[in-house]
């Protein structure tokens, strides 16, 4: 497997992926986009900062991409729509450097209020002007969040240490979660109209872009403090810019920006006095660093070598720990699903998913997704992987629905998958025998013990005397070898169903053959 590296790394991050076994690396500090245009396709995994933008083309000329690790949280530079459409997984490392932002925030917080950068260059110029920099006390002021993720809470624990009065706005959070954290949940407009002071931990999206505008800025008291360490364009820069020349806004704490560095004529670079500005250094500590390289570094080496998938942002995360317990239900779903997507006929329109039993408790969302990839890739021209399965059944209009019960029925766990076409419906169940083996139990009600493997012929039949031995026979004649046979039937002389698995394809016209035998009512091959 092949990875490169774009933006650099640090050594801790870069000596996991070196002790890796069938991992070769190229390692680079930087790399101009058309290079990367030429190179990208012979690499399995590519590993990014802020500085590579990954966009449409560059993941479609990806041949050969599995997955994407962003060493950092925001992923904006990444073109995910388009990663999630080729099946590509995005990682990022929500965690590793979010002790770093978060104490860059309250260090911009109260180098603005005290106006300490002004106060060293006028020191460093020769001047002694202890008049001129008074600056504002943080104490007891309202501190209003947007935004409470993972750095918008720790943000909070040390708002709430400085003893301000921390309030917040987070659509996705419950008041519960906010009261838990000392933190009372408010409206937008509240927060703005209330807060002293206002930074923001929302990522770049249609929603949050020019959420700080003129507008915006026209609720908020006169004199507030604006910081911002998420992502350059959720606070419009030219409207700040006059709202802080008017004086309306007290001033502002930058470490992100729209274009980075700033461009030319930027009314944010005209404004000498009561602005903060770092060149995104939010995630630029030495320990900052070294966590998300070892972070990023574990996962890709993860993904690469046990398919374990952890931090995606495209599809739900399975730990180590997860994926032993749910691991033989993935195989099972995804080979439940490829005989479904075999078996059935007409235009799709939902898919069921039924958990019974023990499985029932787990998060069962990765058990849904492999059924997904499983039945839709034998009926799909394009690849289809657990990212991008969802994605292809919505575009197709299937409706996808999950059930749950713990009653555990014949089984300590069951999955059952139907699918209604335009033509019907039809369902399997599955359960794992022993501690890892898939076994398909069930067919359309009928029950079945089968080993859901290799090439197989499905034949439904009315249950006479002969047609199994005449089918065999017909094999065996035409130099196909049979592993294994799965008998199940409806009654005596009913409907009955065949699993014939056989050591390789066989012929259409030898399958033909077998649909023109007596009794016979269908027959398919499959390969799981």
């Amino acid at each position: 497997m092949k990875v490169l590296i774009t933006d650099g790394m640090s050594k801790e991050g870069l000596s996991i992926l070196e002790a890796a076994k069938g991992l070769e690396l190229d390692v680079r500090k930087s790399t101009a986009k058309e290079e990367l245009l030429e190179i990208i396709g012979n690499y399995d995994s590519i590993i990014i900062r802020s500085a590579t933008k990954l966009t449409a083309d560059l993941i479609n000329a990806g041949k050969n991409l599995k997955v994407i690790g962003r060493a950092g949280i925001g992923v904006d530079n990444v073109d995910v729509d388009a990663a999630t459409k080729r099946g590509i997984v995005v990682m990022n490392t929500p965690e590793a450097n979010a002790i770093t932002t978060a104490e860059h925030t309250i260090t911009l917080m109260l180098s603005l209020a005290r106006q300490i950068p002004q106060a060293h260059a006028s020191i460093m110029s020769g001047k002694w002007e202890r008049n001129k920099f008074k600056g504002r006390e943080v104490y007891g002021k309202t501190f209003g969040l947007i935004g409470l993720g993972n750095i918008g809470k720790l943000v909070a624990e040390r708002a709430l240490g400085l003893k301000l009065n921390v309030i917040a706005y987070d659509p996705f959070l419950s008041k519960e979660a906010a009261d838990r954290l000392g933190v009372e949940l408010v409206s937008l407009d509240d927060l703005l109209k209330r807060s002293d002071i206002i930074t923001i931990h929302t990522p770049l999206t249609p929603e949050t872009k020019d959420l700080i505008n003129k507008d915006t800025l026209k609720k908020t008291k006169k004199g507030v403090m604006i910081i911002n360490c998420a992502r350059g364009g959720v606070v419009n820069e030219k409207d700040i810019a006059e709202a802080i020349k008017s004086g309306h806004v007290g001033g502002c704490a930058f470490d992100v920006f729209v274009n980075e560095p700033p461009e030319e004529g930027n009314p944010l670079m005209e404004l000498g006095e009561n602005v903060v500005f770092t060149p995104h250094l939010g995630a630029s500590t030495e320990e900052a660093q070294t966590k998300v390289g070892l972070a990023i570094a574990d996962q890709i080496v993860d993904f690469l070598t046990n398919g374990v998938v952890k931090n995606a942002v495209n599809m739900p995360s399975v730990s180590l720990d997860v994926l032993k317990t749910i691991g033989p239900y993935l195989t099972l779903a995804e080979k439940l699903g490829s005989l479904l997507g075999q078996l059935s006929k007409g235009g799709i329109r939902e898919i069921q998913l039924q958990y019974d039993g023990e499985i029932s408790e787990l998060d069962t969302r990765p058990v849904t997704v492999s059924a997904l990839k499983g039945f839709l890739a034998p009926i799909m021209d394009a690849v289809v992987s657990h990212v991008n399965a969802p994605v292809i059944a919505e575009e197709r209009g299937i409706k996808v629905i999950e059930s749950k019960s713990s009653q555990a029925k014949d089984y300590t766990s069951l999955i059952t998958i139907k699918v209604k076409t335009d033509e019907g419906e039809s369902h399997v169940s599955g359960a794992i025998f022993g501690t890892e083996e898939p076994r398909l139990v069930g067919i359309n009600g009928l029950k079945i013990d089968v080993v859901p493997s290799g090439y197989m012929l499905v034949s439904e039949n009315k249950d006479r005397p002969g047609f199994i031995g005449a089918m065999c026979t017909m094999l065996g004649d035409n130099g196909v070898n049979i592993g294994l046979l799965h008998l199940g039937r409806e009654s005596i002389g009913g409907r009955a169903i065949v699993f014939t698995n056989v050591d390789s394809p066989v012929p259409d016209e030898v399958i033909q053959k077998i649909a023109n035998l007596p009794d016979i009512i269908s027959v398919t091959q499959v390969n799981i």
